[in-house]
């Protein structure tokens, strides 16, 4: 495996699990990494575009390579609106980023609020934001960061790891 070859984990497969029936026009993945969910969503939207901070991590993707990938931070590079986007956040709390894949920052909130004001704006009236949290950061600190930002929060799933408990969040515009 190549060194920017991100390859899809635990909580790639949860989301996917929950999202793998959602329909619409235009769907968006930020920070696509391996592109198994961007893949995924390619099936029953018309329009998928996947994100990656990372360009060699976008021209590795290798066994789930879609059309549609653009390096950018988020999705600031974008002005189309979407019916739906997910994010496997970096999410964990660390002092410094130095994995950008899952690094989150301070109570790993940091770079997923970064990330939030950058997808509000390509957010559809109505469009779903799904986006995955741990138990391992302050991830109360980012639904109400979310709230703010005048979306519909709610979580729609758990799942226990050994060490930690991956929490899917559904943020309705």
């Amino acid at each position: 495996m190549k060194n920017d070859e991100y390859p899809p984990s635990e909580d790639t497969f949860f989301i996917a699990n929950n999202i793998e029936n959602e329909k619409g026009d235009h769907a968006l993945d930020i920070g696509s990494g391996s592109g198994y969910l961007t893949k995924l969503l390619s099936k029953n939207f018309s329009l998928v575009i996947g994100t990656d901070i990372n360009y060699n991590v976008l021209q590795n993707q290798s066994s789930y390579k879609t059309d549609n990938l653009i390096c950018c931070n988020s999705s600031d590079a974008l002005k189309i609106k979407f019916d739906f986007i997910v994010c496997n956040l970096p999410y964990l709390a660390t002092d410094e980023i130095i994995d950008i894949a899952t690094d989150g920052g301070s109570e790993g909130f940091e770079i997923p609020k970064k990330i939030f004001d950058s997808a509000i704006n390509n957010l559809k009236k109505n469009g779903k934001f799904i986006f995955v949290t741990s138990s391992l950061s302050n991830y109360s600190k980012l639904i109400d960061y979310a709230q703010q930002l005048g979306l519909k929060t709610k979580i729609i799933a758990q799942k226990k790891l050994f060490f930690e408990e991956l929490i899917l969040v559904e943020a309705i515009n």
